[in-house]
């Protein structure tokens, strides 16, 4: 059983979205819970439920009992996964934050390996490596990252990849509207964040099913887009030079 934890002594929060993951969201739980506790940092484990339809909200009322550093914030109805993770990081008090999907395709065995390099970086990002989804799914991210990565003037190598590490105060800087979760890297760049991606581990789905297909990644996200490119080119940058006080 995880020991409770005062609010102020969070150091790091996990931040899980999840929608209609029953079946996964308390092996997802119990594992990052196991992996966290071998960090010896204060943590907490934060779920949001993005109006799922199913029992997941249950199941986590259920592991409350034994995993005590779990939260869980339910909407009234789904809202989609850039803006479960935008409440996620509201609501989360760690300064440092981590996302992983709820469906156990992200290992949380990796998550020490991205806190290694916050010592050097303020966000740090998985690449996926070896891939555990079908030839349509990897065909379309990669055409996507290759599309973004061109229009944006970027080299993020994994745009969909959830498991990424985060400095706190620079995720408070960056508005989100819905889609813009795939895009937070370059947002966060342009708050002067040093982003750096690091190889992870990927597992197969082996419950419940894929959100999100061809028609999400690739043409619903050319308008978002183009709007990154649009806040690319309109951001506003200066330098003091001096001041008079």
């Amino acid at each position: 059983m995880s020991p409770m934890v005062k609010d102020e002594d969070v150091e790091l929060s996990l931040v899980i979205p999840a929608y209609n993951e029953e079946q996964s969201i308390e092996t997802c739980v119990r594992e990052a819970d196991e992996v966290l506790a071998r960090i010896g940092r204060p943590y907490e484990i934060l779920v949001v439920d993005d109006g799922s339809t199913d029992g997941t909200f249950d199941r986590l009322r259920s592991l409350k009992k034994s995993v005590q550093r779990l939260r869980a914030v339910r909407f009234r109805e789904n809202r989609g996964q850039t803006t479960a993770m935008a409440a996620g990081f509201e609501h989360a008090r760690g300064e440092t934050i981590v996302t992983m999907d709820a469906d156990m395709q992200n290992d949380p065995a990796d998550i020490p390996l991205l806190l290694a390099r916050m010592d050097e970086w303020d966000v740090v990002c998985g690449v996926r490596t070896s891939r555990r989804d079908s030839f349509t799914r990897k065909a379309s991210s990669a055409i996507a990252n290759s599309v973004r990565n061109r229009l944006t003037h970027e080299n993020i190598r994994d745009v969909g990849c959830t498991l990424r590490a985060y400095r706190r105060r620079y995720l408070l800087r960056v508005k989100l509207f819905e889609g813009m979760h795939r895009f937070l890297p370059t947002l966060l760049k342009l708050e002067g964040a040093r982003v750096i991606e690091v190889p992870v581990n990927h597992r197969p789905r082996t419950k419940g099913a894929n959100k999100y297909g061809v028609a999400n990644r690739l043409f619903k996200g050319l308008r978002d887009l183009y709007a990154v490119r649009w806040m690319q080119s309109r951001y506003m940058r200066y330098e003091v030079k001096e001041e008079i006080e």
